[in-house]
C-alpha cells in the first residue's frame, strides 16, 4: 500500500495581529521621519516625535520577538549558514516558505540593527541650531558629533539602500516566484501547498489574550520613551 503525496493546500495564522500593527506603524513612521526631515523648519518636531515612536515600536518588537506568537520570535529566524546556503542553492527547509525565509531573516536583523542605531544617533545628536536629542548631554562633544554626523549622513542612507533591496526583493518574489509576501502581513494567514503526509507547520498564537499583553507591552515601551524624551 503506498502512502498519497498529494499537495494540499494549508491556511494558517502565520503574522500575529501585533507584528502586523508593528510592521505598518514602522512603516508609516519611518516615511514620516524621512519627509519632516526633508522639510526641515517646524517640522523637525514632529520628525522628533516620529523618531520616539519608532523607538517604542523597536523596544515592543524586542519584547515580542520573545512573547509573541511563533513565527514573530527570534527563535524562528532562520540565521545559520547552512539554512542560508541551502535556501540561496535551491535547496530551502520546509519551514523556509512559513515565516521569513533564510535571506529574509537576516534582512529583518539588518533592519532592525541600522532602525535602532539610527534611533539611538538621534537620541544623542545635536545640530547646534535648533535640535538636541535628549540624550546629548550625557555624552561627551566628540560623541555627540560622530552621533550626529551618522545620524544625517550615514545612518539614514544605509536604512534607505536596505529598504530598496526590500521592495525589490517583495517584488521578485510576487512577479518571478509567485510568492505573495505583503498579502500575509496584512491579514496574517498563508496558504501553504504541502503534501498530504506532512504534518501542519505550527500557527502563531493570536488570541485575545496574547493581544491584550501585547498591548500593555506597547504601553510600557510607549512610556519608556515618554521618560527618555524628557531626560
Amino acid at each position: 500500500m503506498t502512502t498519497s503525496t498529494t499537495p494540499v493546500d494549508a491556511t494558517i495564522r502565520v503574522w500575529d495581529l501585533p507584528t502586523r500593527l508593528f510592521h505598518w506603524l514602522l512603516v508609516l513612521c519611518f516615511i514620516g521621519a524621512f519627509v519632516t526631515v526633508k522639510i526641515g523648519g517646524n517640522a523637525m518636531l514632529w520628525h522628533q516625535r516620529c523618531g520616539y515612536a519608532i523607538g517604542a515600536l523597536l523596544l515592543f518588537r524586542l519584547l515580542w520577538g520573545v512573547a509573541g506568537g511563533y513565527w514573530s520570535r527570534f527563535g524562528q529566524l532562520a540565521l545559520s549558514p547552512r539554512r542560508v546556503l541551502g535556501y540561496v542553492g535551491g535547496r530551502p527547509d520546509v519551514r523556509d516558505d512559513v515565516g521569513h525565509s533564510p535571506t529574509g531573516a537576516w534582512a529583518v536583523l539588518a533592519m532592525l540593527v541600522l532602525l535602532a542605531a539610527q534611533v539611538l544617533s538621534g537620541l544623542m545628536s545635536d545640530d547646534e541650531i535648533a535640535f538636541a536629542g535628549p540624550l546629548a548631554r550625557f555624552v561627551s562633544g566628540a560623541t555627540t558629533g560622530q552621533a550626529t554626523y551618522y545620524h544625517a549622513h550615514i545612518g539614514q542612507w544605509l536604512l534607505l539602500g536596505l529598504i530598496g533591496l526590500h521592495i525589490a526583493a517583495i517584488v521578485f518574489y510576487i512577479v518571478r516566484l509567485k510568492k505573495p509576501l505583503v498579502r500575509p502581513m496584512i491579514h496574517g494567514d498563508k496558504q501553504l501547498a504541502r503534501a498530504s503526509t506532512a504534518p501542519t507547520p505550527p500557527a502563531s498564537r493570536d488570541t485575545a489574550g496574547s493581544r491584550l499583553v501585547a498591548l500593555v507591552l506597547a504601553l510600557v515601551c510607549a512610556g519608556v520613551m515618554w521618560w527618555v524624551s524628557g531626560l
